[in-house]
């Protein structure tokens, strides 16, 4: 199953394609969507929108996994996190995808197998279930790639549960 990772973002969204089979992850590729600050908004969440539409056109995922939003104190910024997400979200429905949502303790949780684990710890294991010489140097691509484990790790025990209930 071949899985993009999505950090949301409006300035920096970080994307991350891996594939899982087996209990065995392998990285195809990952990156980040990066919009200059000196456009006004609605063209930079077009920008979000036309390059995920490329990413997702190049490398054909079955599956996409986000990171859900969770407001800060700072409400303005929230609010264009979620106009960016929304975008996000139409690109992969417009791509035929499906789209799971996690927690970024689900997503600690899932990688490092404790929810309040430090991003340190995140990245480490992230490094070596993907078997990356060396870490992406942005921090949302490296959080794009962590919830695309938690994803795979989540379908496999979904998968697990099936083969329990037959």
């Amino acid at each position: 199953m071949k899985i993009i990772g999505i950090d949301p973002g409006y300035a920096i969204v970080g994307w991350g394609v891996i594939d899982y089979s087996n209990t065995r992850f392998v990285t195809i590729n990952y990156g980040a969507i990066v919009t200059p600050p000196n456009i006004d908004f609605s063209s930079r969440i077009c920008m979000i929108y036309e390059q995920l539409s490329e990413i997702l056109n190049a490398y054909k995922p079955d599956e996409m996994a986000i990171e859900k939003l969770f407001f800060s104190s700072n409400k303005k910024t929230g609010i264009d996190v979620a106009q960016a997400r929304g975008v996000i979200l139409l690109s992969a429905k417009h791509n035929g995808l499906s789209v799971s949502e996690y927690t970024p303790i689900q997503v600690k949780q899932s990688v490092v197998g404790y929810g309040r684990a430090e991003k340190k710890q995140v990245m480490a294991m992230t490094k070596r279930l993907l078997n990356l010489n060396k870490m992406p140097k942005l921090d949302d691509t490296a959080d794009a790639l962590a919830i695309a484990i938690a994803h795979a790790h989540s379908y496999s025990s979904r998968l697990l549960k099936l083969k329990e209930i037959k």
